[in-house]
């Protein structure tokens, strides 16, 4: 999710989620690992290979069962619940914008 998709849903959370209200901010479902790494490996021109699932835990280390897991998101039921849309771009189209990739640091 865009940085300022989640921060429009933090101040929707605080101002009008109920105490104890679970709330999930995703802009959007599903997207691969695989798709990740092929997009930030073209914009570094870095080859994206892949790790044999007996060869994550070395490859990866902690990050390992996470990356395994097949654990789609739904942003569906706090949408519902506050009327807050994710509108700015998904997470492949803002790392093809390239503004991660040009060697300059953010003010944020």
């Amino acid at each position: 999710m865009h940085r300022l998709d989640a921060a429009c849903l933090f101040r929707l959370a605080l101002e009008a989620a109920p105490a104890g209200t679970r709330l999930h901010g995703v802009g959007e479902e599903a997207v691969p690992v695989r798709q990740i790494a092929e997009a930030i490996g073209q914009h570094l021109k870095l080859p994206v290979n892949s790790v044999p699932h007996e060869r994550t835990a070395e490859h990866f280390g902690w990050l390992a069962p996470f990356l395994s897991l097949d654990a789609p998101a739904s942003s569906a039921l706090t949408q519902k619940r506050l009327g807050w849309r994710p509108v700015r771009p998904g997470l492949i189209a803002d790392l093809d914008a390239g503004h991660y990739f040009n060697g300059q640091t953010s003010a944020y």
